[in-house]
């Protein structure tokens, strides 16, 4: 058994994460932002006395949409960057013995061949809507691999594809595109506008995947290369939609809104890498993941979720 501490623990992904370590046995320290304003040093610092933990997986992030990445590129830069310093810094000299960083698909350069191999993470800048949030992200690879170098600090880096499932985030200011569809067609049975034209694709990963791949990378992997984290399954945002009208039986008309970015062009990871380190797989094909998002949402937001 490990003292465990999770930055985000409350979160959607944190959230799975908690349960999966507690699963396992582990004493697991779910640090939350009501508790600790992680862009604030003395708040980390006190994080890391409160928890006195052996491993560390900070999940912590302001994250959205294209919408949201639109509305807040300075504070999505400033909160995620400065965030992940101050946990790294606090790692350092509080001698943690593992840290894990969250990354993200965003760092990668918008034009990147299909499938994403880490070892393209530099070759260009990101897709200009979540530049800011990509690139405060990646930054923090940089710091893991300096740290490691100079102060032997045990930190890895994992760049996840995009999460949905139960427990998202279904506010349709700043949700991602499976559960702003589910809220969508739910709540406006005869027609929903979406941006952009539906051609770009996108890699979704269901959350309870993700926590197992995070908890396999922690317990399997000391290396100082980052390694994606999804299916390497590739999907249309139209047949993204299709798929999501199918499993809440929505029949009206889906009309593209052109006037609006389209973001990324193509999203899809190598996912090859997790495999060969250590052993990780996706197990849960997109329509039985999205069928589970939308009875968990029936089921927990009945206001948003006419039947």
């Amino acid at each position: 058994m490990s003292r465990i501490l999770v930055t985000g623990g409350g979160g959607f992904l944190g959230s799975h994460l908690v349960e999966r370590l507690e699963r396992d046995g582990h004493d697991v320290v779910a640090a939350r932002s009501a508790e600790y304003d992680l862009t604030r040093v003395e708040d980390a610092e006190r994080m890391f006395r409160d928890a006195g933990a052996e491993l560390v997986f900070h999940l912590a992030a302001e994250v959205g949409g294209i919408g949201a990445n639109r509305a807040n590129p300075g504070r999505f830069w400033f909160a995620n960057l400065q965030m992940g310093l101050n946990v790294l810094e606090q790692a350092r000299l509080q001698e943690t013995p593992k840290l894990v960083l969250l990354g993200t698909v965003c760092a990668y350069p918008k034009l990147t061949p299909v499938p994403f191999h880490e070892d393209d993470l530099w070759d260009g800048y990101p897709e200009e809507t979540n530049a800011p949030y990509g690139i405060a992200k990646k930054s923090l690879l940089v710091g893991a691999q300096a740290y490691r170098e100079q102060y032997g600090l045990s930190s890895i880096f994992v760049l996840p594809t995009n999460l949905y499932g139960p427990r998202d985030n279904f506010d349709l200011e700043t949700s991602h595109v499976i559960p702003a569809l589910i809220r969508k067609m739910l709540e406006s049975p005869d027609e929903v506008v979406l941006w952009g034209d539906g051609s770009p694709t996108r890699e979704y990963l269901y959350v309870e995947d993700a926590a197992e791949g995070l908890a396999l990378a922690a317990e399997r992997y000391d290396g100082l290369e980052p390694v994606n984290l999804g299916t390497g399954v590739e999907t249309s945002i139209r047949e993204t939609a299709e798929i999501v009208a199918e499993a809440v039986g929505f029949e009206g008309r889906i009309t593209w809104d052109t006037s609006m970015p389209n973001g990324q062009p193509r999203r899809s990871l190598d996912a090859s890498r997790a495999e060969h380190l250590f052993g990780f797989r996706a197990r849960t094909p997109l329509r039985e993941g999205i069928a589970r998002t939308v009875a968990w949402y029936r089921a927990a937001a009945p206001s948003y979720a006419p039947r």
